[in-house]
């Protein structure tokens, strides 16, 4: 475990994953993370490379080889991350390819993820190198999970998402037998700017954003106000799920999707796949911002 802290917040991050697991108030301690209760679900904040989802029997095709990866790829639960440079207001990690994992995905790269703490902000920046002779495909998002309720005089109900414009929006519905983004989709945004959080909502699975104006959102509590916004300008898909018992709510910023259930499974043409040249280096991040009156 490693942290880091400023005059306003505290975090810390798994070895395993590299994955963010506490936010919290250095003035009051109030904590903003999900405490990752494994009778519910045992995850804080995966990091999600080199695929997002699912992908159909979880196999894809490149250059007419068959691969297979596990939903959400092999960066969280992955023990072979390390710890690259601390400095006084971030902590970068890395991940190097290596022969298990040109099994799985035929790409030499380095994968890095820097958690860098700006007054009450957490930036959350990715930066993945091609070190390989060709192009390189790939996605990467985050999975970050917020207590929800935070305080203890509020219930789940008490809570909503605020996002930045006026949105009509579908959510691309999920086949739950599969995981699999069906052809469905249903409007859940009608000329709103907001989404009641219940434990309902999320009976069917994520709701999958792929056409959003907004690039901020806002998680609120009707009876203390704005707890904290993500703002995700770098990425073109938003992920809003929780366990339908879970009290917390992941707001996830997404670089590509979970395969559809009518894909070729070529990873080359995949939905919302990534390429990069040979040599090159990609970079995108996401930033948490802790509203300045719960840090008083």
């Amino acid at each position: 475990m490693h942290t880091l802290q400023n005059n306003k917040l505290k975090i810390a991050v798994k070895n395993i994953g590299a994955e963010l697991c506490e936010i919290s108030s250095i003035k009051n301690n109030t904590q903003f993370m999900w405490g990752a209760n494994p009778n519910v679900w045992n995850s804080y904040a995966p990091n999600l490379f080199p695929i997002i989802g699912t992908l159909k029997n979880d196999a894809y095709f490149f250059e007419n080889k068959e691969y297979s990866l596990p939903k959400h790829g092999f960066i969280r639960h992955n023990k072979n991350i390390k710890l690259h440079e601390q400095t006084e207001n971030s902590l970068t990690f890395v991940l190097f390819y290596n022969e298990t994992s040109l099994n799985r995905y035929p790409f030499k790269f380095e994968f890095y993820i820097t958690y860098l703490l700006d007054d009450n902000n957490l930036k959350v920046l990715y930066s993945i190198k091609n070190c390989d002779d060709k192009t390189m495909y790939f996605s990467v998002g985050g999975h970050p999970a917020f207590k929800c309720p935070v305080f203890e005089n509020e219930n789940y109900n008490d809570y909503s998402l605020e996002f930045e414009h006026i949105e009509n929006a579908k959510t691309h519905l999920i086949n739950m037998k599969n995981g699999l983004i069906s052809s469905k989709a249903e409007p859940i945004l009608k000329n709103s700017d907001s989404i009641k959080l219940t434990h309902g909502l999320f009976n069917r699975d994520a709701l999958i954003f792929k056409d959003l104006k907004s690039k901020k959102v806002t998680l609120k509590s009707k009876l203390n106000g704005s707890i904290l916004t993500v703002s995700y300008h770098d990425f073109s898909y938003l992920g809003i799920w929780a366990k339908p018992d879970g009290d917390y709510v992941c707001i996830e910023p997404w670089l590509g999707i979970a395969d559809s259930e009518n894909t070729n499974q070529d990873f080359k043409t995949k939905e919302g796949i990534l390429s990069l040249h040979a040599g090159k280096t990609f970079e995108a991040g996401y930033t948490i911002e802790i509203h300045n009156n719960h840090l008083v």
